[in-house]
């Protein structure tokens, strides 16, 4: 398959911020198929997986001075700098300012209103993941907030998100999308009652398996732990998993 589409303020790229890049490489390359590239000196050690000979996701040793392991999202945008402007603006806060990244790019680290760490990319040479929703590439990207209705406002107008859809809008249930059904590319879920007391609002990375309960059991094998086991949805077959350092990640598959 061609490469994503780079969709303005959509998910472009994630990596992994690990306290164990050898044991994350053994245990994503096991379960994914992913293919470690060598550590780049000129950015602190950061290298890329590929899968297939494409790249798909990042990874960089977490040192203990930046916050917990963790899966970061990238949301693209044509001027970092406005956008980190416009983050600041709009209730967010500026983790990391814009910096560019070589002839790769310009990124920066932003929280949104309701705590939630996003990432920012605006391409150059490097444009982002180069598989989607195949098996052992990301799928679908989600953000668990405390507050939808802000998120959404924010990511509006921080991230162009002007396609917004309600897929669902009851007390027990409130759901949007960027983009629309097939053209989804992120979904924003109010998750005030599944957040644990003090787990703050984040992204979630789904990745594409061919078969859920097969590639949680292979997680279980490589070190990983089975949160929640495989259930049907209208979307999926879906699993919550955590990898060896107890960074949370999905699975979706038919």
């Amino acid at each position: 398959m061609p490469a994503p589409t780079v969709i303005a303020g959509a998910p472009c790229w994630i990596d992994l911020f690990t306290s164990d890049p050898e044991g994350a490489t053994a245990f994503y390359g096991g379960l994914f198929d992913w293919t470690a590239e060598p550590p780049d000196p000129r950015f602190g050690g950061y290298f890329v997986h590929s899968l297939g000979g494409r790249v798909v996701a990042g990874c960089m040793r977490n040192d203990g001075s930046g916050g917990p392991d963790t899966w970061s999202v990238y949301l693209t945008t044509d001027d970092a700098e406005r956008t980190a402007a416009d983050a600041a603006t709009h209730g967010g806060q500026v983790i990391v300012p814009p910096m560019v990244v070589e002839e790769n790019g310009t990124m920066a680290v932003l929280t949104d209103p309701t705590g939630a760490q996003v990432g920012v990319w605006q391409p150059a040479a490097m444009r982002g993941f180069e598989v989607l929703a195949e098996p052992g590439a990301p799928a679908w990207f989600e953000l668990h907030t405390r507050d939808h209705d802000r998120a959404v406002a924010f990511y509006r107008d921080v991230f162009r998100w002007d396609d917004v859809h309600a897929t669902s809008a009851t007390p027990e249930f409130t759901y949007s999308t960027l983009g629309d059904e097939e053209a989804a590319r992120a979904g924003v879920m109010d998750a005030r009652r599944d957040l644990a007391d003090g787990e703050p609002s984040h992204w979630r990375v789904y990745f594409s398996v061919a078969s859920t309960d097969e590639t949680a059991e292979r997680a279980r094998e490589l070190g990983g732990t089975v949160v929640h086991p495989g259930h049907d949805t209208p979307y999926g077959r879906l699993a919550v998993l955590e990898d060896p350092t107890g960074v949370r990640f999905s699975l979706v598959g038919a």
